[in-house]
């Protein structure tokens, strides 16, 4: 081999595999919901850290296993902060308006309630940022530049917008929201990119029309249908009695709402599956993509079976329900593209020092 030809980086096909054996989650299932009612929910944060770190120790890059460094207690002493920076002043000034008057106590309470939007979007930033910032392949760390104030304020100029809109600017919010999360991520000293315009060629408005006249329309008719049959059930009351609400009519209600969550759910399953194929299509790494081959009818049913084993279990089967959905979405990621990974080297900065704090608060973590 000439100089030449060993000086030329060896380009690599970039596969992605998750190896998770769903089964043993069911008894870390076990153990982390029996140790949340001992401790009245604080082991949840040493509970989400042994998931991940099982989840990424599975998942392997060209045969290799990611490693998760993150520890129970960084999320334990972020979430305190977040508490004690955030959310008592929130619900001082809350528990304060409502002793003023009523528009002094509107006036006060529409800006906070509006920053918990920011709140939102500022907890997904710093959430994004901390898994990178623990997440490692060959040693070498993943990194997310940026200002989680900024994706903050970003979000909640977005979320107004699609309140204004009646939900029709969304689309086009999700995907602006995921940019600055993958164009600000490093591997080592390499970069992520996320094209916008990549990632419009995949449509997502047709599915969104699906989900927004549908769940309309579905809404109104069983609902109406419910409260039609609750008014047929009802007894007669007299003048000066309010009417009577019995157990069945309570049923019934929620009965029609569990039937309207269902079908919303189908029907958003068309949007929720073409946005990911439309966010993967905006990422790339030097010259790899990243292509999400997930269908609508796969993504109903991994929600709805999601949520069935979540209810009939109160809860018990999250680390399982985490673990089969990133295998979920992980086998039908492919990356389109070669490079070399051999040349990335490791960033000087350790990302930061606490866990997610806002994004505990909120349950905004992906995992």
């Amino acid at each position: 081999m000439t100089d030449t030809a060993a000086a030329i980086p060896a380009s690599q096909t970039i596969t992605l595999e998750q190896r998770a054996h769903l089964p043993s989650f069911l008894g870390l299932s076990l153990k982390n919901g029996l140790l949340n009612l001992v401790t009245l929910t604080l082991y949840r944060f040493w509970g989400k850290t042994e998931v991940r770190r099982r989840v990424w120790n599975t998942t392997e890059l060209n045969g290799e296993p990611f490693e998760y460094t993150g520890r129970g207690v960084e999320l334990f002493i972020g979430f305190l902060l977040a508490l004690v920076v955030l959310g008592l002043p929130f619900l001082l000034i809350v528990f304060g308006a409502q002793l003023l008057g009523p528009l002094t106590a509107f006036l006060i309470i529409l800006p906070t309630y509006l920053f918990l939007f920011f709140l939102v979007g500022f907890g997904q930033f710093t959430a994004f940022r901390y898994l990178a910032s623990r997440t490692t392949w060959r040693g070498v760390r993943f990194l997310l530049r940026g200002s989680a104030a900024d994706y903050g304020m970003k979000y909640l100029g977005y979320m107004l917008l699609s309140g204004v809109t009646m939900g029709w600017f969304w689309p086009a919010a999700a995907r602006r929201l995921a940019a600055p999360l993958w164009h600000g991520l490093r591997f080592g000293d390499r970069v992520f990119r996320f094209s916008l315009d990549d990632a419009r060629k995949e449509k997502v408005y047709g599915a969104f029309a699906i989900f927004w006249v549908g769940a309309l329309v579905s809404y109104f008719l069983i609902m109406g249908s419910a409260f039609a049959l609750i008014g047929g059930m009802m007894p007669e009351a007299r003048p000066d009695e309010p009417p009577a609400l019995s157990l069945a009519l309570i049923g019934a209600l929620y009965l029609a709402l569990g039937v309207f969550a269902l079908v919303a759910t189908i029907f958003y399953a068309p949007y929720q599956a073409a946005a990911l194929r439309s966010v993967a299509a905006g990422i790339s790494f030097d010259d790899v993509r990243l292509k999400v081959r997930v269908r609508w009818p796969a993504m109903a049913w991994l929600t709805l079976s999601n949520a069935v084993l979540l209810v009939v279990t109160f809860g018990f089967l999250m680390p399982f329900v985490q673990a089969r959905t990133a295998q979920f979405l992980i086998s039908r990621l492919e990356p389109i593209g070669d490079t070399d990974l051999s040349t990335v080297r490791q960033s000087a900065d350790a990302g930061p020092r606490h866990g997610e704090g806002l994004a505990d608060a909120f349950g905004l973590s992906p995992i």
